[in-house]
């Protein structure tokens, strides 16, 4: 029996108290004839995942639709049948259940912190539905708080601050800043009232907040949740009809499929974006999703193909204009493409051009963050290519660059230069794998 964030979410959005509606539903059975006498220690076993008998589902249902002013059905309150939210379900049931998980988080909920990683066809899913009608029609919503343009513009800037605090402090410091901010400040925006042309803005700015909250559950190793972030950013990107947002939404995906394993699947999320955002992609996506996808070749060795994708991430990268880019593709930085195609061609076996690439990304100028993973790559690099002293060196630097950080990514990266390090008989080597160990004991 697993707790229902649903319900307490609802409760909290019409500012009900357990034993509040405790009382309501005794006296709605009493009108309909019913004796009953639920206590607060009743509704705290509902949120507990009890679903109590007879037509009391469907009174609590009743009781917070005259409270919130819209219809609550019994899949809202999470004692319906309904699957995961997804784009067949409802805009507005979409909305309840992504702020319950959002809440759910913030109160660092067992069954919603350790959500497992969702596999086969419901993971492909979304992204089908992210590329196939319906679409929404009209995404408008009555509410109590109203929502205009100013509001939607302090979505984005929140955004961009939470994006820039990732980038220098890791996606273990700053996932629950967003987080917080998703629960108490955005959720009673996206279940406020609004027209049609602001609620897609609205969304488009909501899924841009929940994209950052998925970027750093990933990079703090919870991988289940991260999915279900990107999959609401994808249902929310649909809400705004902006297709190049829902292919950087599918970007997200593509990597996270890659870091896991999932080399087929990355490379089908990235034809996915392709295709789907059309005319409307940007250059630098573009680039991104075939170096991810020239990446994704390389580890499964189909040579032929990861060329073929390198060469069109060229392309695309000499196509990219700064400043008709949306915000979210800023991380498609200079040196990027080198540091995927350094990584490509070293799986391939190609550590000449590897070597070559890796040096050239870090000699670019980028955020710490990436520059964290450059390094890496290069120092990777450096060892197949034996040149033990030069990744001693080039490990120190990315230790020196990622001092106050906290992100369970760049640890991994990490403890695999330490591993590469460890049996080399020098001295250089020896010192840097003993400063990695000093970093490692480190909790987060």
């Amino acid at each position: 029996m697993e707790p229902n964030t649903l319900l307490d979410a609802l409760l909290h959005e019409a500012g009900m108290s357990r034993a509040g509606l405790a009382a309501r539903v005794n006296k709605a059975a009493d009108a309909r004839g019913k004796s009953a006498a639920y206590d607060h220690s009743s509704v705290i076993r509902w949120l507990r995942g009890q679903r109590p008998r007879g037509i009391v589902p469907e009174l609590i249902c009743s009781i917070l639709a005259d409270r919130l002013g819209r219809p609550v059905f019994l899949d809202d309150i999470g004692m319906g049948t309904a699957a995961a939210p997804s784009a067949s379900t409802p805009l507005a049931g979409f909305i309840d259940r992504s702020t319950a998980l959002w809440r759910g988080d913030v109160q660092q909920r067992p069954d919603v912190q350790q959500a497992p990683v969702i596999t086969g066809l419901p993971a492909v899913g979304p992204v089908w539905e992210w590329e196939n009608p319906p679409d929404d029609a009209d995404v408008s919503r009555p509410g109590t708080v109203r929502v205009g343009l100013l509001e939607v513009d302090a979505l984005r800037t929140a955004r961009s601050h939470y994006e820039q605090m990732y980038r220098k402090a890791g996606g273990v410091a700053t996932r629950g800043r967003v987080l917080r901010f998703l629960a108490g400040e955005t959720a009673p925006l996206i279940r406020g009232s609004y027209t049609d042309a602001t609620g897609r803005e609205l969304h488009r700015a909501v899924g841009g907040l929940v994209a950052v909250a998925g970027i750093c559950s990933y990079d703090s190793d919870a991988q289940g949740l991260a999915q279900r972030y990107f999959h609401q950013a994808l249902r929310l990107a649909k809400a705004s009809g902006d297709r190049a947002f829902g292919g950087y939404v599918i970007a997200l995906l593509v990597n996270q499929s890659l870091y896991m394993g999932e080399f087929r699947q990355a490379v089908a999320f990235a034809e996915a974006g392709l295709r789907t955002a059309g005319a409307h992609i940007s250059h630098a996506l573009a680039c991104d999703l075939h170096a991810m996808q020239a990446k994704a070749y390389s580890r499964m060795g189909a040579q032929r193909r990861a060329h073929q994708a390198m060469r069109l991430a060229e392309v695309e990268a000499g196509l990219i204009r700064r400043d008709e880019e949306p915000a979210e593709t800023g991380y498609v930085q200079a040196g990027l493409l080198e540091a995927n195609l350094a990584d490509a061609f070293m799986r391939l076996g190609d550590i000449g051009p590897a070597q070559t690439y890796a040096a050239e990304a870090v000699a670019v100028q980028t955020h710490e963050r990436g520059r964290v993973h450059r390094l890496a790559t290069l120092s990777d690099c450096q060892l197949r290519g034996g040149e033990a002293e030069l990744a001693a060196a080039t490990a120190g630097t990315m230790l020196d660059t990622m001092e106050g950080m906290e992100s369970l990514r760049l640890r991994d990266r990490l403890v695999k230069v330490r591993r590469s390090l460890v049996g080399l008989q020098s001295r250089a080597t020896a010192d840097v794998v003993g400063r990695i160990d000093d970093t490692l004991r480190i909790p987060m």
